[in-house]
Order: structure tokens, then C-alpha cells, then sequence
């Protein structure tokens, strides 16, 4: 709706096409079922790798296809118009991509990335029972043990749990020296000492696995190490400054699709003999939704191109970009609830899945108050140095 390109490429709007077609040929048809079933949706992760999407955002040398954070975005956007939680199988895989993309060796890159290029699922852990906002307090070790590292803890609410090969996961090997303590690892799924814990049943984006990771004396060479042995807090950082416009971006995607399911429907409805379309009231709401969805939508893409020029502020505005795309997620995805009246809060119409898939975005990847926090010490760090 009001759709303009934001000077995209002819690439860009090619791929753009091909995950709408995706959307609407082969996940619209078994979105409630997935819903229903909180099963993961392997048959679309395939279609999607098969049509070379989860390369999206990898470098062409390692089979990608040589895009960026937008790229990610506008695929993410539109598989997330039809079902916010089908389109994790790959947005959370980039998640768990971006730390070995910044700080992964050569050798790493040419291991990993070129599988996930070609569909595996990849997966980042780093919140605990104990360490959600502060991602400092995390409690799993990494005992240096010779040429390995022993690594024990609870890893909690990690999307792709389970599902994925490859994890990226944020370590403490040194409490003492607080967030400098930190180590992330590169480790597999199958390493001995590496379980798989509870699944959760949750609210919305039930398509999406989310468990328990479990580390008992699982030892990992140190050749899995992410940069180096302390950049593990970096490490996280910067992955959440190139992962945050995805977020966004599923947000967007969502408040795409409840409009685009209330506009529709308000012209089909008739109450007091005309369609409730024609009532002031109704095109107000309809008009608000659609400003905030496009706003939402500006202000996303620029995030993402923050992300893919290393712009130096990049961390404030993906923070802006998420917190305001999933403020406006549960607005649109709320007032589409009321556009439907009775009918939006039953399950028949997707309408009230995607209200639920909508919180999550409020939540994860740092809440809405942290991504707060991010803007305003970056405006206040910005007036110390004068503005400049």
C-alpha cells in the first residue's frame, strides 16, 4: 500500500518480489496449521533456501548472493506480512550468522557461512534464567582447559532452539572482569556435553522453535572461539546493531499485513447498510495505521543501510528503528482487532494471530525500555562531544 522502491536496486526488487510470491503461494496456505501445531516449518525453510534467500545477507565468496542487513530486511518484511513466526526460520538464522560475519575468521567463514548459505539453520544464545536486559550477568562458563574450553550453564527462550546446526553463544570466562570476561563460541549441534532443553508454547510466533540450550562439561576446541577470548560482550553488541532492523523489519512486516487484512475487510463489512468503510470514524483509524506503517517503514530501511555502511551512530538508529516499528506492530495489529470487531478475536481470521506475534517484538532482541536507554545515551554522549 503506497508502496515506493527507497531507490532499490532492480535485484533488491526482484528478491523483494520472489519472497512476497513465496508468501502468499506457500505460507498463507499452512500458516494457522503451523500456528496450531507450534511445529517448525522445515518445508518452508527449504523453499526459501532453495530459491537462494538464506544467502541473502552472506558474501556471494561463500555462496550468498552479496547483500546486506537490507536485503535481510525486505525479505524478512514480506515473509512476515503472512506469518511473523515462519519468517524466524530465517531472520533468527541471520541473528545467529552476524556474529561469525563481524568476527569470524577466515577459516570460520568459509566453514560455517557457506552452509548456511545453502539453508542450514543457524542460531544466537545468549539470554539466560538470569540474564535477559543485563546481558552481562550471564552465568554459563567456559573453563580454559589446555587447547579447549569447558562450558557449562543454561542458555533460555533461544529462537531456533533445537532446529539449528550452528549456535553462536556468549560465554563468561572470566567473572572478575565483568563484561571483558565474556567469550562467544561457534558450536554445533551434536558437540558431546550440548543438549537440547524445554520447549516453549508460547503466545505468538508459535511457528518459531524456542528452548532451553544445555551445557554440561560441553568441551569446545578453542579454534571456536569468536574473535578472541574476551570480546564476547563486542561480539553481542555488534550483532544486536545489525540484527535489531530485522526485528524491525518482522514488526513492519506484520503491521503490513494486519492493514492490508482491515482495509480489505472494512470494505466487504456492512453495517446500517453501507460498508464500514464509508464511516469517518473507521477511516481515521485506517489512516493512522497506514501513516505509522510507513514511517515504520522509513525508518527501518534506514536502519538497515545504517548497518551496511558501518554508519557510527548505527547502534541509536536500529535501536529507533525497533522500538518504533513494534510500538507501531502492536498498535496496527491492536486497531485491526477493532476493525474486525467480534469477528478479529476469533481465530478464524489471522487478524488475532498477528496482535500475538506482534508483542514479541516489543520484547526480544533488548525491550522496547532498553532500546530507550540506547538512544538517549547516544544523544547524550552526541551533545558531550558538541553535536559533531
Amino acid at each position: 500500500m503506497f508502496e515506493t522502491e527507497f531507490n532499490l536496486t532492480e535485484e533488491q526488487i526482484a528478491m523483494r518480489g520472489l519472497a512476497r510470491e513465496i508468501a502468499r503461494e506457500k505460507i498463507k496456505p499452512v500458516s494457522a496449521k503451523y500456528d496450531e501445531s507450534n511445529e517448525f516449518p522445515y518445508e518452508i525453510a527449504k523453499i526459501l533456501a532453495d530459491a537462494g534467500l538464506f544467502g541473502c545477507f552472506i558474501e556471494e565468496k561463500y555462496g550468498g548472493t552479496g547483500g546486506g542487513v537490507l536485503d535481510l530486511c525486505l525479505i524478512t518484511e514480506e515473509l512476515s506480512r503472512i506469518d511473523g513466526g515462519i519468517s524466524l526460520c530465517l531472520a533468527a538464522t541471520a541473528l545467529g550468522t552476524f556474529p561469525i560475519i563481524l568476527y569470524g575468521n577466515e577459516e570460520q567463514k568459509q566453514k560455517y557461512l557457506t552452509r548456511i548459505a545453502a539453508g542450514t539453520i543457524a542460531a544466537f544464545a545468549l539470554t539466560e534464567p538470569d540474564a535477559g536486559s543485563d546481558a552481562s550477568g550471564i552465568k554459563t562458563t567456559a573453563t580454559k582447559d589446555g587447547d579447549y574450553y569447558v562450558i557449562n550453564g543454561t542458555k533460555q527462550w533461544i529462537t531456533n532452539g533445537g532446529v539449528a546446526e550452528i549456535y553462536s553463544v556468549i560465554t563468561m570466562h572470566d567473572k572478575s572482569k565483568g563484561a571483558r570476561g565474556a567469550t562467544a563460541f561457534i558450536i554445533e549441534k551434536g558437540t558431546p556435553g550440548f543438549t537440547i532443553g524445554k520447549k516453549e508454547n508460547k503466545m505468538g510466533i508459535r511457528a518459531s522453535a524456542t528452548t532451553e540450550l544445555i551445557f554440561d562439561n560441553c568441551r569446545v576446541h578453542k579454534s571456536q572461539v569468536l574473535g578472541k577470548e574476551g570480546y564476547g560482550f563486542f561480539v553481542a553488541m555488534k550483532t544486536f546493531d545489525a540484527s535489531r532492523p530485522g526485528v524491525a523489519s518482522q514488526a513492519l512486516g506484520i503491521a503490513q499485513g494486519a492493514l492490508d487484512l482491515a482495509v480489505e475487510y472494512s470494505r466487504q463489512r456492512k453495517q446500517f447498510g453501507k460498508p464500514i468503510s464509508s464511516f469517518q470514524g473507521l477511516q481515521f483509524m485506517l489512516a493512522d495505521m497506514a501513516t505509522q506503517v510507513a514511517a515504520a517503514r522509513y525508518l527501518t530501511y534506514e536502519a538497515a543501510r545504517a548497518a551496511d555502511n558501518k554508519h557510527p551512530n548505527v547502534g541509536a538508529i536500529s535501536a529507533m528503528a525497533k522500538l518504533f516499528a513494534s510500538d507501531t506492530a502492536m498498535k496496527v495489529t491492536t486497531d485491526a482487532v477493532q476493525v474486525f470487531g467480534g469477528y478479529g478475536y476469533m481465530k478464524e481470521y489471522p487478524v488475532e494471530k498477528m496482535m500475538r506475534d506482534a508483542k514479541i517484538t516489543q520484547i526480544y532482541e533488548g525491550t522496547n525500555q532498553i532500546q530507550r536507554e540506547v538512544i538517549a545515551l547516544e544523544l547524550i554522549k552526541e551533545s558531550a562531544k558538541g553535536g559533531k
